[in-house]
């Protein structure tokens, strides 16, 4: 049984998760500017998106199309 997702589900979540990153970060990361928030939040929702990436990259077959 091969429970791991194709390239093409691999890319559909890489796409959501730098959505919801880019979302994220203009609400409450770094894009708010120059604040303690801003910064402390940044680099959580960073190690956040880090870990769902390396997740999603090392889940997803690659050479399976579906």
């Amino acid at each position: 049984m091969n429970d791991r997702p194709g390239c093409l589900g691999g890319l559909f979540r890489l796409t959501i998760i730098t959505a919801a990153f880019s979302w994220l970060e203009k609400r409450f990361g770094f894009g708010r500017g120059v604040s303690c928030g801003g910064c402390g939040c940044g680099v959580v929702l960073l190690l956040i998106f880090i870990v769902l990436v390396c997740g999603t990259c090392a889940g997803t077959n690659w050479c399976n199309l579906f």
